[in-house]
């Protein structure tokens, strides 16, 4: 083995490795203290990059050991994060070590009957094959039960905060005899058979002694909006304030606009809380919100401000529920005595893993879109369909229809690789969409 010192504290050490296929030349960078490792005539197994250069092979810093010896070669073996100056090889000779003393003594969480109706390890086979599998089939079993238990864990926990939190604490029962149909037969359009389900399952909740909490899911265009309007109606006219949170100042503008124009002659007070608005404005907003002359506050995160106090709050609605945190959704509940909560979400997301991911939540989807209300198509393209995708946006232009595409990025940033909207305000004006 030959060393150089190519600059600063940077060695090179370079060793000629030859078997009855041919011979390679092997590579390493600052490790020294293999020239007093490594024994000629002696059998090694490499393992690692294999670059074959105008005919020569060259291998970069390959994994290696004796030939007789299998424990890092030869086999699988697992690849961990590394931290400070741990090498790879410390770190699986921790686990095996680790493995040895517990394998065989943990006990099993998951009762008999799951293990034999879903076809899963038991723990401690799981655990020795997830590290250092037999094959990858095994590998895939282990994983498919570590993972199982994972989210039925993460499952059974909200489970048991729900029933926990319907238990305890008492929510507001709001008047049965304010019914919703006093509003929904005032609207100048009918509500689709999907919106009536749920408008039944969020009454019977709000009529109820439990707090409600509850999911509502539907599409961009479902009419989620007119939803949580009626439920704010039943709030109010049963005696209680209510609180719209939505992502954005443009989102609850459009809120507070929709509802003024339904809710004109029903005496109900609206008002919109945003950061944007001057400080006069702010405090007389909070001070009538206080002495109950709101009762439906529209806005965003800034109602979540310590100094936004309500008078009587019983209804909660967060739209675009992906935008805000379970603790976002907390701390605006905790402005009221238990009041329910209604949280909205377009995304789309299938029922099985809502229960996981809102496990705490009750779920109603508005699965149907109302009357000549276009269906709404999404599509993932990829990089090469870029030239299709602008030639689309271009026929559509022509037939006299807007586009708006959006970026990750205003302006560009060094630490974020990704197009801004400066950066393709040029691109399209100059280069792709010259002639619109």
């Amino acid at each position: 083995m030959s060393q150089t010192r190519i600059r600063g504290n940077l060695t090179l050490c370079k060793l000629i490795v030859r078997d009855e296929t041919g011979t390679a030349q092997i590579i390493w960078y600052n490790q020294p203290y293999l020239q007093n490792t490594l024994q000629p005539n002696v059998r090694y197994k490499f393992y690692g990059r294999i670059k074959n250069t105008f005919g020569k092979i060259e291998i970069q810093s390959p994994i290696f050991e004796p030939e007789n010896v299998s424990k890092n070669t030869g086999k699988i073996i697992p690849i961990y994060p590394l931290t400070f100056q741990l090498s790879q090889n410390t770190i699986r000779k921790i686990i095996e070590n680790g493995l040895n003393e517990v394998v065989g003594k943990l006990p099993e969480t998951i009762p008999a009957y799951f293990l034999k109706q879903y076809q899963l390890y038991d723990i401690n086979t799981a655990i020795k094959q997830i590290h250092f599998p037999d094959n990858f089939e095994n590998f895939k079993l282990a994983r498919k039960r570590l993972v199982f238990e994972e989210l039925l864990s993460i499952q059974l926990a909200l489970l048991s905060l729900k029933n926990k939190y319907e238990v305890q604490k008492q929510g507001v029962s709001f008047d049965k005899n304010v019914k919703m149909s006093n509003i929904i037969n005032q609207l100048p359009f009918s509500l689709t058979k999907a919106q009536l389900r749920v408008l039944e399952e969020i009454d019977r909740d709000m009529e109820s002694s439990k707090p409600m909490n509850r999911l509502l899911q539907g599409d961009v265009g479902s009419g989620k909006t007119i939803v949580a309007l009626i439920s704010s109606y039943k709030a109010v006219k049963s005696g209680y304030q209510a609180v719209i949170m939505a992502p954005t100042a443009i989102l609850a503008t459009q809120h507070l606009e929709s509802f003024a124009q339904i809710l004109e002659n029903t005496g109900i007070r609206l008002e919109l809380l945003v950061s944007g608005i001057s400080k006069k404005k702010k405090e007389d907003i909070l001070e009538r919100l206080q002495t109950g002359q709101i009762d439906i506050l529209i806005g965003t995160h800034a109602v979540l401000e310590e100094n936004v106090i309500f008078s009587n709050l019983g209804l909660v609605v967060t739209d675009e529920q992906h935008r805000f945190g379970v603790r976002q959704r907390s701390i605006i509940a905790e402005k009221g005595e238990n009041p329910d909560v209604l949280v909205m979400t377009a995304t789309p997301i299938p029922r099985t893993l809502a229960l996981i991911l809102y496990g705490d939540l009750d779920i109603s989807i508005i699965d149907e879109l109302p009357p000549n209300r276009k269906k709404i198509e999404t599509y993932a393209v990829k990089k090469d369909m870029e030239s299709r995708v602008n030639a689309f946006i271009e026929k559509n232009i022509d037939e006299g229809r807007q586009c708006y595409i959006v970026c990750p990025l205003v302006e560009e940033n060094e630490e974020i690789n990704a197009k801004s909207v400066m950066e393709l305000v040029e691109i399209y004006k100059n280069k792709i969409f010259t002639r619109i």
